[in-house]
């Protein structure tokens, strides 16, 4: 979530608070990262997998929003639109 909103969403569950404090720390200093990171995960059952699962899918989107921004490149209109709470149009129509 952007600028750190997600400590102001009161719905989320115990888990996404976990997964949320995590992809924030690997975010924003990966070298920092230290074992005591993930032992909300772990005891809310995360495995090795399921923590080398988290990395990956953090870095995937820390990775493909960089390369987006270094191209430039921009939000289409409807994306724009569902971003401001507007529904997005069905597929194919």
């Amino acid at each position: 979530m952007r600028e750190k909103r997600w400590r102001d969403v009161p719905t989320l569950t115990e888990r996404q608070r976990a997964l949320c404090e995590v992809a924030e720390k690997l975010s924003a200093t990966p070298t920092r990262m230290v074992e005591r990171d993930w032992q909300q995960l772990r005891e809310l059952g995360f495995g090795d997998e399921g923590c080398l699962e988290v990395a990956h899918i953090v870095g995937m989107f820390n990775h493909l929003t960089r390369m987006a921004d270094g191209f430039g490149l921009q939000l289409d209109v409807s994306t724009i639109a569902a971003t401001e709470g507007a529904a997005l149009p069905p597929l194919g129509g």
